[in-house]
């Protein structure tokens, strides 16, 4: 079995930053990749940002260039750094790890951009 753990959300000011983290663990024998979703009010799910075991990144077009997704594959973990936040923002942040072709998702981390 595998748990997908994120932590790091809150109520942040417009322009401000949050870092999320996303721990995989359990039993894994390697993770091939782990992304960071968010649904908003409202909204479908949908996919900010993913990177591989090997590194390679990919972003919505919504948050390139202020959103950075890192990983420290010793830990099984990801981390989602989020600068100059904006309204839009707000959503519900999720994770999931790719497990040998099975996607683990996490609770959710509730992300709050507001004055």
């Amino acid at each position: 079995q595998v748990q997908v753990v994120e932590s790091g959300g809150g109520l942040v000011q417009p322009g401000g930053s949050l870092r999320l983290s996303c721990a995989a663990s359990g039993n894994i024998a390697s993770v091939y990749a782990m992304g960071w979703y968010r649904q908003g009010p409202g909204k479908q799910r949908e996919l900010i940002a993913r990177i591989t075991a090997g590194g390679s990144t990919n972003y919505a077009d919504s948050v390139k260039g202020r959103f950075t997704i890192t990983r420290d594959n010793a830990k099984n973990t990801v981390y989602l750094q989020m600068n100059a936040l904006k309204p839009e923002d707000t959503a519900v942040y999720y994770c999931n790890a790719d497990v040998l072709a099975t996607v683990y998702w996490g609770q959710g981390t509730q992300v709050t951009v507001s004055s």
